[in-house]
Parts: C-alpha cells; structure tokens; sequence
C-alpha cells in the first residue's frame, strides 16, 4: 500500500478515531471524562499486556538476535536527546534547563504510540520481533539521564539525579512493563494461552478506551500552543521524522524485519508523557510544564498517531529498499 491508503487505513481505526472524538468533546466542552481509577487501571493493563507478551517473545529468541538491537537501542537513547538538545538551541533560544527538559521527553518514548504502532502493523500484517517490548523498557531511562544531564550544564544548583533516576525506576511504566517481560519470560507460551483472551483479545478496545481519554487530555492541552509560539511547534512536529527515520535507519542496521525497524521508528520518534515528566518534575523545577507538556502530549503525539506511524511504516521500507534489504 502506498502512504494515502496506510494514512487512510489508520486514520480509520478505533483507536485513533476514539482519539479523534476525545479532541472533539474538548472542543464542544462536554463534560466525558474517564474517572481516575479506571484511566490508571487500563494503563496498568496495557502496561503489563505488552509486557507479558514481549516476555514470551524474549524466551524464544536468541541472544544473538537480540544484542544488537539492545546495543542499537541504547545508542539511539543517547543520541536523540542530544539532537533534540542541540537543535532546539538555534531554534528556540530557551534556556539549557527547559532545551534540557525538552530533550528528556524526546529521548525516552511513549507506551501509547508504541501500542498504536504495533495494532497498525498486526492490521497491516506486517511481521514485527515480538520482543520489542523489550526495546520499549531499555529506551525509556537513558534519554532522561543525558536531557536531565544536558539541563544542568551551568546550572548554579545540583541536580538531584538519584531521586530523579528512582522516580522513573520505581514508576509505574518500569515496574509493570519490566514485571510483564519477566513474567512472560518465567510462563512461555504455555502460561501466556491463560491469559491470552484477556490481554490478547480485548487489547484493541482497551486502547481504544484510553485513547479517548487521552484524546479529552489532548484537547485541554490545545489551547497553550498559542504561548509556545511557532518555533517549537515546528520542533514538535518536524524533530519526530528527524528521530523516527534515526530510528528506523538504527533497526535496519542492527538486523531487524522492516516491521520491526518501524516500530523502532515510532519509538525514537515518541516523546514521554509519563516517566519524563515525573522525572523532570524532581529534578528541573524551573521549566514550564507549559512548554514541555503541550509540545510532547498537544504536539508529538497527535502528530505521530495519526500522522507519524503510517509515514515511518513507509520510510522503513525506502530505506529497506536503498540497503538492499
């Protein structure tokens, strides 16, 4: 399929469209929101879902199969936030603290998007290594260190790194996701068949739900593009294809399918909007959550699941295509 019909083909899928009516009831002020209980225990399920299922995958794979793509993954946690870092100094002129705040989100990722990604793929059917969720959990912690780094340079205080590093250790994202692949890893095929018709079979909905919610969250969010001004809303938007092509470019090189390549893509491309967040919140209280928040959750998100994950689907295969893959 061409870029029209994989856009088209995800711009009509439930989850997006369930983020799509989030953005509108925003818009005409209905009062739909989720309540806070439910909206954490979908995020727990998905969180643990993806993981399980990437723990099984890991079981079965080789570690040869995998080093390279860890050691890949590992280098793209470093080298993204450092060109988020140094790009958005011409283009923004903000100070290092924010640039630095701003560099921690788009080095690490988004669960959300990731799981966007892989529904697009499995619709598509387009094989993807079933151990990326691993990939998701070694990418989430670098790319804050080096931002969190970056921000204190000149800097006339100390950078609380350890309570920092402890906050997204301890955090929600990293205990359930690294439990999931843990408990995958322990029960294989076997013990995951249990559990598959409910992490298996009502995955797609459950996402579609929180993406509603995420959607509403989104909407709010809208409103302060106008204090962030135009130069960081090309940064929102263009950096992502900067990131998802390294991404992409990183996942060939490193051995893995075109599916799996993209998904890499949509990785390096995700900005966090929940480990970075609590980590900049300790760490950096001078920046604005106005700046790092709209950009990541009112900019990059949007743009990469509507937008981003059908492009960076088709990018993996022109890049294919030029290696000779």
């Amino acid at each position: 399929m061409n870029i029209f019909e994989l856009a088209l083909q995800n711009l009509t899928s439930p989850p997006v469209l369930a983020f799509a009516l989030g953005l509108l009831a925003t818009a005409l002020r209905a009062d739909l929101r989720l309540p806070e209980a439910v909206y954490q225990g979908l995020s727990f399920y998905l969180l643990l879902g993806i993981g399980i299922k990437g723990g099984v995958a890991l079981r079965d794979a080789e570690f040869s199969e995998i080093a390279l793509p860890i050691v890949g993954t590992i280098a793209l946690g470093v080298a993204i936030p450092l060109l988020a870092f140094f790009i958005l100094g011409p283009l923004t002129k903000l100070p290092a603290y924010e640039k630095g705040a701003l560099a921690a989100h788009y080095g690490s990722t988004s669960l959300v998007t990731f799981t966007a990604a892989l529904v697009f793929l499995e619709t598509a059917q387009t094989f993807v290594e079933g151990y990326m969720a691993t990939l998701l959990a070694v990418l989430e912690i670098p790319g804050i260190v080096v931002g969190l780094l970056l921000a204190s340079r000149g800097m006339s205080r100390t950078v609380n790194f350890r309570e920092s590093l402890t906050e997204v250790l301890t955090g929600k994202s990293i205990i359930l996701l690294a439990g999931g692949l843990l408990l995958g890893a322990l029960t294989g095929s076997s013990g995951y068949s249990q559990v598959e018709p409910f992490f298996g079979g009502l995955f797609t909905g459950v996402l579609t739900l929180f993406l509603l919610e995420l959607g509403l969250i989104a909407g709010k969010r809208i409103g302060d593009l106008k204090k962030v001004g135009i130069r960081l809303v090309i940064f929102g938007i263009g950096f992502p294809v900067i990131a998802g092509t390294l991404g992409i470019t990183v996942g060939l090189l490193t051995g893995l399918s075109v599916g799996g390549a993209t998904v890499l893509g949509v990785l390096s491309a995700a900005s966090s909007y929940i480990a970075a967040p609590a980590a900049v919140r300790l760490a950096l209280p001078e920046a604005s959550p106005g700046i790092y928040l709209t950009s990541s959750l009112a900019l990059t998100f949007p743009f990469n699941l509507i937008i981003g994950i059908p492009l960076y689907s088709v990018l993996a295969e022109i890049i294919a295509n030029g290696m000779g893959i």
